[in-house]
């Protein structure tokens, strides 16, 4: 974690925590707002120390760490139960390159940069990464991101836990077994070319080269939250997705797909009047498109804003 620091630190320092902070929450939530919130949490909770309180602890970054660690648990704790109640599928929230990042809103009332325009994109943070994170329990989910991804020791991870070390050992090690089994070959080094295939055939409304572009097994999920309307289920079949895509392209005249960079990997987005309708992600093996993941809830599309 961080390294530590004199005694005493100063605000700077802790301020300069909160990017990695934010990196962390939103590998474990899957979500800028929640991540942002819990991070917020966490600065609360130190600023509410008293000065001897805060001089005492050696490394801010660490403690900050563990305190966000905690809040992070218990919103995916809370978070299964919110959503059994969620109309349709939850997706995570998809991250625009940051050169695209909507900065309408300006920065935050801390006068720190926009949330997402903080977060690196690698692959701990592909769509495909973070929903198979979607199938571990919590405990998993934070022993394994805290370790697998940031490389944090698993004696500090035991404190965020509540657990052992080697309580938390045997969880990275369930959590990674879950990867090993979800996760296919390496991603394609042509998925731009992919995606920009799959927009020309869905501008054309070509049904065929749709079809040649899916692999015959695909499975299209998508999240609109009960907001808008969407598929309540995922669409199994390359043939099918093909047909739900033209189907959409024809009641949706005016449509417009752009091709953009969806958690750091080329996917597609839609829009409307200049309005970012749909974010789609996609997961590519052997030159064809596996998964497709389309985003619809304007609650998490917030950050895409409109384009210009």
């Amino acid at each position: 974690m961080a390294s530590a620091s004199t005694v005493g630190a100063g605000t700077d320092e802790v301020a300069g925590e909160r990017r990695q902070l934010i990196n962390v929450a939103y590998r474990l939530l899957g979500s800028v707002t929640e991540a942002e919130d819990a991070v917020q949490g966490a600065y609360a909770r130190w600023y509410g120390l008293t000065r001897s309180r805060q001089a005492e602890i050696l490394s801010p970054g660490a403690w900050l760490t563990t305190v966000t660690g905690r809040i992070c648990l218990d919103l995916l704790g809370s978070a299964r139960a919110r959503r059994e109640r969620y109309v349709g599928a939850w997706l995570p929230e998809p991250l625009p390159d940051r050169t695209e990042w909507n900065r309408a809103g300006g920065a935050d009332p801390t006068g720190t940069a926009d949330p997402a325009d903080q977060i690196v994109l690698d692959e701990s943070v592909s769509m495909a990464f973070l929903v198979v994170l979607e199938a571990m329990t919590p405990a998993e989910r934070v022993a394994f991101v805290l370790h697998d991804v940031f490389r944090y020791p698993f004696a500090e991870i035991a404190d965020v836990l509540g657990r052992t070390s080697a309580a938390c050992k045997q969880l990275a090690a369930s959590a990674r077994r879950r990867v090993s089994v979800a996760q296919g070959p390496a991603p394609a080094t042509g998925q731009a070319d992919v995606a920009k295939h799959v927009k020309e055939a869905w501008e054309s409304k070509d049904v065929a080269a749709l079809v040649g572009l899916l692999n015959p097994a695909a499975v299209m999920t998508a999240d609109g939250g009960g907001l808008v309307g969407t598929v309540l289920r995922p669409v199994a079949g390359g043939a099918r997705i093909a047909q739900y895509m033209v189907a959409i392209a024809d009641k949706a005249p005016g449509l417009e797909l752009l091709e953009r960079s969806v958690n750091g990997v080329p996917g597609l987005v839609a829009r409307r009047a200049g309005v970012v309708m749909t974010v789609a992600s996609f997961d590519v093996s052997d030159g064809r498109v596996t998964r497709i993941w389309a985003v619809r809830n304007p609650e998490k599309l917030r950050p895409w804003g409109s384009e210009g």
